[in-house]
């Protein structure tokens, strides 16, 4: 681990796309970092929470975007006091560009991780946690694929191990995920 700058790093795609485990594993190999992630602030909402379906309403989106502030200015507070922050979440469609206009940090980077369906299914299949419900994985990858701004660097990590693609992300940050 080498000192750098810090940094904030958004790592989005799908459910079960390897989020988690890569940011963490991106996250680990600056000095000083911090996982931020973005589905806590979900979780803390005790009444009312949204849950955002395919036809969400006005509610549903502005509970997301608050969990998008919130994970945006966390992330931001986390770059001023000198860490480098590693946000992952599910950030995909207009709401992408959304999220962009909430960070103010700089540098700011974007990961898009993007396996095919099949091995998307075949992970989430194989994990504890399940993701899908009402959404399908069918359904949340042609929202990434059709309506997701082609910002970032997009990553298919359908063949590579979650090691291999931190490496990728670290190695092609700067050419390919920079935003201005």
């Amino acid at each position: 681990m080498k000192k750098e700058n810090p940094r904030l790093i958004l790592i989005t795609g799908i459910m079960a796309s390897g989020k988690s485990t890569v940011a963490q594993l991106v996250s680990e190999r600056f000095e000083q970092s911090v996982h931020v992630r973005g589905d806590v602030f979900r979780r803390m909402i005790v009444n009312n929470r949204k849950e955002v379906q395919p036809d969400a309403g006005n509610e549903e989106l502005d509970q997301l975007r608050l969990r998008y502030r919130l994970a945006a200015h966390t992330a931001d507070a986390y770059v001023q006091a000198g860490f480098t922050a590693v946000v992952q979440d599910v950030v995909v469609g207009p709401m992408l560009n959304e999220f962009v206009s909430f960070v103010q940090s700089r540098p700011f980077y974007v990961v898009v991780l993007c396996p095919n369906p099949a091995v998307v299914a075949q992970r989430e299949a194989e994990r504890h946690k399940k993701g899908y419900g009402i959404w399908t994985v069918e359904g949340l990858d042609e929202l990434l694929r059709k309506e997701t701004p082609r910002i970032g660097m997009w990553l298919d990590s359908s063949e590579l191990t979650a090691e291999e693609t931190a490496h990728h992300i670290l190695h092609r940050l700067e050419d390919e995920a920079l935003i201005q």
